[in-house]
């Protein structure tokens, strides 16, 4: 039997044992007596008597163990040009400091922090605070529109928000303040304070009682302790898009999460301790939570935070002058990234100017790996390119090469097998499961491992009926996609109508509540099409209003501008097409998925259940001028 087959039937047949020998590798205030048992609401929970606190075992564990001196967390931002290292020593003083100054301001176990913040090392530090004292951070991506951000103050009801004056992009300086101030005006509930980190690149103005200096709050502040929470306390809220438009709240415990973010570092990716871990990420997603901040700092190795693009900070040569100055020895981004690269320099003429004979592996997620982006890094690098799955509500690999176990073939197109604790089966529209090589429902069977989500924030009907409802018994991923023969898993691609641009999971049905909204708009449609760069783009379909007479070039510069308005750049909506109809049922539900065909290039079948079929015409007329 193979070392990955042994590990994966153990963790599938004794999960209770597999997981308590799991928990045995994180240091406890007290060891769980109870590894699973069912809450109130008939969901599965890890661990719901164990006590621990997870920034104790990110930094303070370490101290004790005497690795303190050790670096623990490398600033690199070449958007400012500065670099700083924090030993575990130093992040671990300076993150009781911040976790003082948060209760200085009456933050206690169980509050909730906005942190809207850009890629600084405080960014990491104030969810770590957070985490010190109980409370529950929700981390908002730095430069989401103020609307976002209100629709999260809203739900999280957060006592405080930390935010810094500005981000910086490649030649912009993006004030953060007046976008705060903008979603509180706009929010029905008012954080009490707002705690401001100044970069000396544009300060902000602390025009009111409610505005704090972050700095003369630190230099006041006393250090905290950490506060022992139980395992099923929550760690952090973190918003992912929801296909009604309004986000959902996932929620995130403490003691599973942990216990799975140091399984995963050795399970998945290998590293050993005096390794240099780089998750090219933001901490406004779920690879920052996980594997910027958490997962590498609980496992004791060095973790990069940068803040930076692939290509233009300064060059398409950026990772690999990284990998190469930091001897980074797993890099982790976004397919999208390294599409970025290749299109900027598709020779690899620049990645010749670097060693990377510390890298080992390069990880990818966030959205498919396409075939033509693995074969080029493959060739390029000369180095392991592993795909693996996962989403915001796991917060950890579903499937993938578990490298530390046994490296598997590769496929293209696959992220290769369930990770130990996972069981992925594919069901059909009644829930039975498929045999090898059809496509259908991707879905979990429960329990799910330690980290997965439990509820959703305040709205646990929701998380029932979004994740659990449609077949019972399992968790329902909302990928589409199949098992080979060997076990192999490909995922196809969203059921739902959330999209997937550059790594970012963005609501269609968003933004066409935004598209529609304007006046001239009778109808619209959103769908992900294909892209070459960044995985997916929304393309917007518009049917004007009867009689309606404007100018199209300037209809979809507005359009264009109210997206980018209500939801952020990040959306990458620029085309937004007039057409006389959209392709409907007989009952009026719009064909997205074959107007993403038609939009690919793909073939499709023309459903018995269409109302005008003269409406695919139009379209394929339109679409392939």
């Amino acid at each position: 039997m193979s070392a990955y087959l042994k590990e994966y039937l153990w963790a599938k047949e004794q999960p209770e044992s597999f997981w308590h020998a799991q928990a045995q590798k994180i240091d406890w205030f007290e060891f769980p007596q109870t590894i699973l048992k069912k809450d109130e609401n008939g969901i599965e929970r890890w661990y719901p008597d164990g006590l621990l606190n997870t920034s104790w075992l990110a930094l303070d564990y370490h101290c004790e163990q005497g690795r303190g001196d050790q670096t623990a967390l490398i600033y690199d931002s070449p958007v400012t040009g500065k670099k700083q290292r924090y030993s575990y020593f130093a992040l671990r003083d300076t993150v009781a400091r911040i976790a003082g100054m948060l209760a200085d301001q009456g933050v206690t176990k169980g509050d909730r922090v906005i942190i809207y913040m850009p890629m600084i090392p405080e960014a990491a530090m104030a969810m770590l605070a957070c985490a010190r004292l109980g409370a529950i951070h929700s981390v908002v991506f730095g430069g989401f529109a103020p609307n976002e951000l209100a629709v999260r103050i809203e739900d999280a009801e957060p006592k405080v928000i930390m935010t810094a004056s500005c981000g910086i992009e490649i030649n912009k300086v993006i004030p953060y303040k007046p976008m705060v101030d903008k979603a509180i005006m706009d929010s029905r509930w008012k954080p009490e304070k707002v705690v401001v980190f100044q970069r000396p690149e544009c300060l902000a103005d602390l025009d009111n009682e409610r505005d704090l200096d972050w700095s003369a709050q630190y230099e006041k502040a006393l250090p905290h302790a950490c506060v022992p929470v139980l395992a099923t306390d929550p760690l952090y809220i973190l918003y992912t898009s929801g296909t009604t438009g309004k986000p959902k709240g996932v929620v995130r415990d403490n003691g599973g999460h942990a216990v799975a973010m140091k399984y995963s570092m050795s399970c998945i990716y290998d590293m050993p301790q005096d390794g240099v871990f780089w998750a090219a990420s933001d901490v406004g997603w779920v690879v920052g939570h996980s594997y910027i901040v958490y997962a590498p700092l609980i496992h004791g190795c060095t973790t990069i935070l940068y803040e930076g693009k692939p290509v233009r900070t300064p060059d398409p040569g950026a990772f690999w002058r990284v990998c190469q100055e930091y001897k980074v020895t797993a890099l982790f981004s976004a397919p999208t990234a390294f599409r970025a690269i290749k299109k900027e320099d598709p020779n690899g003429e620049l990645l010749e100017k670097y060693n990377l004979n510390h890298l080992k592996t390069i990880f990818m997620a966030g959205e498919r790996l396409d075939p033509p982006t693995l074969e080029w890094v493959q060739e390029k690098t000369n180095k392991p390119v592993i795909d693996h799955w996962w989403q915001t509500e796991t917060g950890w690999a579903i499937a993938g090469n578990p490298t530390g176990i046994e490296l598997m073939p590769v496929k293209a197109g696959s992220a290769t097998k369930p990770i130990p604790g996972y069981q992925v089966e594919i069901l059909n529209e009644v829930g039975e499961v498929l045999p090898p090589n059809q496509q259908g429902f991707v879905a979990l069977k429960r329990p799910l491992p330690p980290s997965c989500l439990t509820t959703v924030w305040r709205n646990h009907d929701r998380f029932e009926t979004g994740y659990l409802a449609q077949f019972p018994d399992y968790y329902v991923s909302g990928d589409g996609g199949y098992l080979d023969e060997d076990g192999y898993l490909f995922i196809m691609g969203r059921i739902d109508d959330v999209i997937n641009v550059a790594g970012h999971r963005l609501s269609t049905g968003e933004m066409e509540e935004i598209v529609g909204a304007h006046p001239a708009v009778a109808e619209c449609a959103v769908v992900g099409v294909h892209d070459e760069l960044k995985g997916q783009l929304p393309l917007g379909l518009v049917v004007l209003k009867d009689g309606v007479k404007v100018d199209l070039e300037s209809l979809e510069s507005e359009l264009v501008n109210s997206v980018r308005s209500h939801i952020g750049a990040v959306a990458c909506f620029k085309h937004a097409l007039v057409v006389e109809r959209l392709p409907k049922t007989r009952s009026g539900k719009i064909l997205r998925r074959i107007i993403r065909q038609i939009a690919d290039g793909e073939s499709y079948t023309v459903p018995s259940t269409i109302d005008d079929p003269s409406s695919l015409n139009e379209l394929e007329k339109i679409l392939h001028v």
